[in-house]
């Protein structure tokens, strides 16, 4: 048997048919990935076989402090390793502020070395200034932060005058991303209705309504809604709460790697060489 004398390649365009993709750090289509319990075994091997494709790794509501001292360092060292962004769920934070122990809890954040937070309220009722301080403390102590807005409740929907405001305050303070909540489940918040399917109406509401886009991080943990989501926004949207076992179905997804988005891939693709050779001849 011949062995091969160097790596072997695929060719780029079956790697990525979009021809759209951008590599680690990017800017667009981030993914968020949401630990519900890991073992460190499991999610040694979850980072290592798709880390490429992972841009943020959520500790889910408040596990944090469930796991061994170890476990969880070890699960930090190994994303920052793989150059992902990896913070608590939003929910532990609410739990800080309910709990009088905010202090504590950047504190403890920091000793562990979390590189970012989530500022939400999913739960509890937080006032806008208070809001305002917990993304301000998160970038004062040299972490990245993402806040959440919407409600976790069977039913809550998206105030967009509301939404318009969160994402203008908080963007303006430095937050990254505002995700829209659509909690682990995916059923019956936000954007999906009590059957887990995307909501078109209010989807064109909210984009018609934000004029920045990229500052948005849509919460879909299901396929179809992962699948709805970049028919209708681009390959480029952001998507979080996906499993860790889905990383590289929803990468996939993205690329035109699967039959739900292959043609949109295509022709994806097609308007890129469009584009290249109209600035070609103008050169």
């Amino acid at each position: 048997m011949t062995l091969p004398t160097s790596e072997p390649l695929w060719n780029e365009r079956l790697c990525d048919p979009s021809g759209n993709r951008e590599n680690k750090p990017r800017q667009l289509g981030k993914t968020m990935v949401i630990d519900k319990g890991l073992g460190i075994q499991a999610f040694e091997d979850f980072v290592i076989s798709a880390g490429a494709h992972i841009d943020m790794i959520k500790i889910g509501f408040g596990t944090s402090p469930l796991y061994p001292t170890s476990i969880l360092m070890r699960k930090i060292e190994l994303a920052k390793e793989h150059d992902i962004l990896i913070y608590p769920g939003g929910t532990f934070l609410e739990i800080a502020v309910l709990q009088d122990a905010v202090d504590s809890y950047f504190d403890s954040v920091c000793q562990f070395g979390f590189n970012a937070i989530e500022v939400s309220d999913g739960t509890i009722e937080l006032p806008r200034n208070l809001r305002s301080e917990l993304i301000t403390r998160g970038l004062d102590r040299g972490l990245r932060v993402n806040t959440e807005y919407g409600k976790k409740t069977w039913g809550s929907s998206i105030e967009i005058e509301e939404l318009i405001e969160t994402v203008h305050i908080d963007s303006g303070l430095g937050a990254d991303y505002i995700t829209i909540e659509a909690r682990e489940s995916g059923v019956g918040v936000g954007i999906f209705d009590g059957e887990g399917k995307c909501m078109d109406a209010e989807l064109d509401k909210i984009m018609s309504s934000i004029p920045s886009h990229n500052l948005l991080l849509w919460e879909a943990p299901l396929k179809d809604q992962q699948v709805r989501l970049i028919q209708e926004l681009g390959t480029g949207v952001h998507l979080g709460n996906i499993p860790p076992h889905e990383v590289i179905t929803l990468e996939a997804m993205r690329r035109g790697l699967r039959s739900d988005t292959l043609v949109l891939a295509q022709t994806m693709r097609e308007r890129k060489e469009i584009i290249c050779k109209s600035i070609s001849s103008l050169a």
